[in-house]
């Protein structure tokens, strides 16, 4: 992602006082602003654009926010994405962290909390991750951290940079229960605000991933009343 371009910010909410209302407040904070009423308004911005952060709005009038999002994933992975959701709607915010959002916040909202977030994020990823040079290995796992691609019986597995990092975080700390707060802390970072439930969301997508059996995990345990371990056969 280009430095210059980390202010650069696209709002998608086709209600015009909402739009308006972030955009103000994301501008006298010193961001870029940009804004799409509309799902294809908003593709044809990013691709113009290419924004660093994107705050994405579930319900519009020509496509839904997932589809939008999985549009921009596949343009560019390291974008980040934080969805607008209505109060109560806990299945939308569970499928938009599957589908890789960073973020979500909850309306009504107070600007100032949005405004909080983002920059959260953004102080998460502004020292880009350069890891040494080395391979991590566990059973049929392996992860190169020249490429940043995991493999599986020396098969490559899809994952998103947060399933990457925590997967990392998983091979450094083999065998030791790390809890959901400890997981934030090295996968989302210490100033991470929003909903813890998301590590659940992610190892569910690992178990899918890298589990022989999902339902019945070999290699990501949990650990009742704290959080998970990888399992690290001697």
């Amino acid at each position: 992602m280009d430095i210059q371009k980390r202010n650069q910010v696209l709002i998608v909410e086709d209600e015009d006082h909402i739009r308006r209302f972030i955009s103000i407040n994301l501008a006298n904070n010193g961001f870029e602003v940009s804004e799409a009423a509309y799902g294809e308004e908003a593709m044809r911005s990013f691709q113009a654009n290419r924004h660093h952060v994107v705050v994405l709005d579930i319900m519009l009038p020509d496509m839904d926010g997932f589809e939008i999002c999985r549009r921009i994933r596949e343009e560019d992975p390291e974008v980040i994405i934080i969805f607008l959701t209505a109060s109560g709607q806990d299945m939308n915010k569970i499928k938009g962290l599957e589908i890789g959002a960073d973020d979500y916040i909850v309306k009504p909202f107070n600007p100032l909390e949005l405004v909080a977030r983002i920059k959260a994020v953004l102080r998460r990823t502004e020292v880009s991750f350069k890891p040494p040079i080395q391979v991590l290995h566990s059973g049929p796992i392996r992860m190169d951290m020249r490429s940043n691609i995991v493999f599986k019986h020396d098969e490559p597995v899809e994952l998103t940079p947060k399933e990457f990092h925590m997967v990392r975080a998983f091979l450094e700390h083999p065998n030791t229960a790390l809890s959901r707060d400890e997981l934030l802390n090295l996968v989302w970072g210490e100033d991470f605000i929003g909903d813890p439930k998301t590590v659940d969301v992610h190892i569910r997508k690992l178990r899918e991933k890298l589990e022989d059996d999902s339902s019945n995990p070999h290699w990501i345990e949990t650990v009742w009343g704290l959080g998970y371990r990888w399992r690290k056969d001697e």
